[in-house]
C-alpha cells in the first residue's frame, strides 16, 4: 500500500494486478479529487456504472468528474429528475440515477434512451444505482463506493470494461 499525502488517498497495489483499482477516501474532498483524476487517467471512460449505498459519495465523485470536464454548473443528485445533462464543458456529461425506477424493463428503456443521446453528443454517462438494470454492458466501467467498518472512510474500487484486454496502470494517477 502506498500513501500519497498530496493526493489524500491511498492506492492498493494488490488490485492493480487484476486490472482493478481501489482507493481509500478519507473526506469528500478526496472523493472530488479522485473523480477529477479518473477522466484524465482513463480517457476512454464513456460509461461509468456507479454502485454504493445512500450517502456513500456517488454524486460527490461525479462533482469531481464534472470538474475535470470543465463543467461549471452546480452538480446535483438526479434522484428526482432521474437525469441531469451538463452540456457546457469540454465533454458533455449525462448523470442518471435509477434509484426510483424499480422495474428492470423501465430502467433498461430509460437507460437506452439516455445512452443513445450520450453517444450522439459524445458525452460521458455516469449511472447511479445500475443494479436496477438487467442489461449486459460490456463497454462500461464499474465503480463501487463502500463504507469502512467504522464508517469514517470510504473505499472506491474501479473495474475496467469486460471488453478491455489491456494492461492498465495506476502509476500516474
Amino acid at each position: 500500500m502506498k500513501k500519497d499525502p498530496g493526493k489524500r488517498f491511498e492506492v492498493f497495489d494488490s488490485f492493480d494486478q487484476q486490472n482493478n483499482f481501489c482507493w481509500t477516501l478519507d473526506k469528500p474532498e478526496s472523493t472530488v479529487s479522485l473523480g477529477s483524476r479518473l477522466t484524465k487517467k482513463f480517457p476512454d471512460l464513456n460509461i461509468l456504472l456507479l454502485n454504493g449505498p445512500l450517502g456513500a459519495g456517488k454524486t460527490t465523485l461525479v462533482k469531481g468528474i464534472a470538474k475535470s470536464l470543465k463543467i461549471e454548473e452546480p452538480i446535483t443528485s438526479p434522484t428526482f429528475p432521474l437525469s441531469q445533462h451538463y452540456l457546457t464543458g469540454s465533454t458533455p456529461l449525462i448523470h442518471i440515477d435509477l434509484y426510483r425506477i424499480e422495474e428492470a424493463n423501465a430502467a433498461n428503456e430509460f437507460f437506452l434512451q439516455e445512452e443513445e443521446e450520450s453517444k450522439a453528443i459524445g458525452a460521458l454517462m455516469v449511472v447511479e444505482w445500475p443494479e436496477r438494470l438487467s442489461l449486459t454492458l460490456n463497454d462500461a466501467w464499474i465503480g463501487w463506493l463502500k463504507y469502512s467498518n467504522n464508517n469514517k472512510i470510504r473505499f472506491f474500487q474501479l473495474n475496467p470494461p469486460l471488453d478491455k484486454d489491456n494492461k492498465l496502470s495506476i502509476s500516474s494517477l
